[in-house]
């Protein structure tokens, strides 16, 4: 996590974020400045961002929505006041309706954003100026600071070579909170065919098997919002388990970058997972993301204890063989 540090004071009526990531100035300073990054770690996990529009003058204007797994959205715009090329810049930071305009009853805001060398790569200070010490109360109560913590702290992975990343780091399983999983893994591919790769049943039978011993027995797809999955795989021959399976509901689609489902396990009782996909490319490597969330503590704690992220590296590498032959 590189978020170092998170402060409010009420006197100053300000809150301060510091982060620290083994990236240039320069680096941050991209991700910070190019929409399609900088979407990437605005929203908090669940919630990326889209912008819209991205006028980087002074006196310009960036618009962007953050959309929930269920398509919800939050819409804000930022006026540039200063901007300082490859060491920070100044914002007014407004929430906004459909049409732009300022939303009723929620405050505007002053940020700042710097962005300075350290010994072992770059640190990134935001100060927040709130208009009143009752907007100050009005957006912590909102979860503004664990909102901004989480977004924040997805920095490291838009910052990092997606090829380096890849080289021996595997499936990596993060525990956000007591309900939320993170699952990253870069594909040595591109996203096309990675999201294409998760949809077409003819490849899916080829990768999507656990542990080596099992085949998919049901291979249902579907990539349209509203529409249902099943899949079910059995133990081979000599390989102990039991048949099992997994159906849902489609909740969101954008194809080839995100997809969003819910996940339950065939012909039980046990309560749906939401699970929520997404996918960056760069230089031809793309990088996955699921987000999952579990209805409590103790469903997490079962599905992680039963081998889940051995089992998904298992899957990704024969994938990464898959692509190469496609």
């Amino acid at each position: 996590m590189p978020v170092t540090a998170v402060t409010t004071d009420p006197e100053s009526l300000t809150m301060t974020l510091v982060a620290e990531v083994e990236a240039s100035p320069s680096r941050v300073w991209r991700a910070f400045t190019e929409p399609e990054q900088l979407g990437r770690f605005w929203g908090p996990p669940g919630w990326p961002a889209t912008f819209e529009t991205f006028d980087f003058t002074v006196g310009g204007r960036a618009e962007y929505a953050m959309t929930s797994p269920r398509g919800e959205k939050s819409r804000g715009a930022w006026e540039f006041l200063r901007i300082d090329p490859t060491s920070g810049y100044e914002v007014i930071d407004s929430f906004v309706d459909e049409d732009g305009r300022a939303a009723e009853g929620m405050p505007s805001m002053r940020m700042t954003f710097a962005f300075d060398r350290t010994d072992t790569g770059a640190r990134v200070t935001t100060v927040t100026y709130f208009p009143s010490a009752e907007a100050l109360e009005q957006l912590t109560a909102m979860g503004m600071v664990e909102g901004s913590t989480r977004a924040i702290g997805q920095l490291d992975r838009v910052v990092a070579d997606l090829r380096d990343y890849a080289r021996g780091n595997g499936t990596q399983t993060e525990l956000l909170d007591d309900t939320h999983v993170r699952i990253t893994r870069a594909i040595d591919g591109p996203r096309d065919l990675v999201w294409r790769a998760h949809h077409d049943p003819d490849l899916m039978k080829k990768w999507l098997l656990g542990p080596d011993g099992w085949r998919m027995t049901v291979c249902e797809p579907s990539a349209e919002a509203g529409g249902r999955y099943r899949y079910a795989w059995a133990p081979e021959a000599g390989t102990e388990g039991e048949p099992f399976g997994f159906d849902g509901e489609v909740l969101l689609s954008e194809a080839p970058s995100r997809s969003v489902t819910t996940e339950h396990m065939t012909g039980t009782d046990y309560p749906s997972t939401t699970n929520d996909m997404s996918l960056y490319e760069e230089d031809g490597v793309t990088l996955l993301t699921i987000l999952i969330e579990y209805p409590n503590k103790q469903t997490r704690d079962m599905v992680l204890a039963t081998g889940m992220t051995d089992g998904m590296e298992s899957s990704y590498v024969r994938l990464e063989g898959v692509l190469a032959d496609a």
